[in-house]
């Protein structure tokens, strides 16, 4: 038995479930971090969340599809087993780290945003 094709569609099936599932979480949730950056302007805000949005599923989407191409041959159901969860483990690292420096970013944007807003 083939466990390489079983393994891509499982692989694909819970990476796109997770990455479309935090990626709407990031999406409701972050609106107001992002409106509160851009002075409540509702628009400019949303269409930079929406944008936000798109680059996280490309980035991440395109991501996970890599990672077919460097899965080694798969020998046993055991092997199939550690090597999904081993690449789902490394992309949600990837979405922690990619949080955490939006996070950052969008801390150093309000700092800078009240120090200017201060001193005028």
């Amino acid at each position: 038995m083939n466990f390489n094709i079983l393994a891509y569609a499982i692989y694909g099936l819970l990476t796109c479930y997770v990455i479309l599932w935090v990626g709407r979480l990031f999406h409701k949730n972050g609106r107001i971090f992002i409106l509160s950056l851009f002075r409540q302007e509702v628009n400019l805000a949303d269409t930079t969340n929406n944008l936000l949005l798109l680059g996280y599923y490309l980035f991440n989407i395109g991501y996970a599809i890599l990672q077919f191409s460097y899965w080694r041959q798969i020998e046993s159901f055991d092997e199939m087993i550690s090597s999904i969860a081993f690449k789902t483990g490394r992309l949600l690292f990837v979405l922690v780290g990619l949080h955490y420096f939006n996070m950052l970013s969008i801390y150093f944007f309000a700092k800078r945003k009240n120090s200017l807003t201060i001193k005028h």
